[in-house]
């Protein structure tokens, strides 16, 4: 059993850089990972790699500089799991 199997994480700025490779990390490890970003063709591409490495992700665009994004991407996540 993986550490983090079970558990779900939310990152944001997730599409690219220090947030892609936190969410590649933690899917490694067994999250769930919900990939947020506002550039969707680079969420789209790290939930894909998740998931082609077995991982389980999903993808929801969201500006993290804004509260109503930040309430919709929890809310959003809540659903799902």
């Amino acid at each position: 059993m993986k550490q983090l199997e079970n558990k779900v994480a939310i990152i944001t700025g997730a599409g690219s850089g220090i947030g892609k490779a936190a969410a590649l990390l933690l899917a490694a490890d067994g999250a769930r990972v919900v990939v947020a970003d506002i550039n969707e063709k680079g969420g789209q591409e790290v939930v894909e790699e998740i998931k082609k490495s077995g991982g389980e992700a999903f993808f929801i665009k969201a500006d993290s500089s804004l509260a109503k994004d930040n309430e919709a991407l929890v809310a959003k996540t809540l659903e799902k799991y």
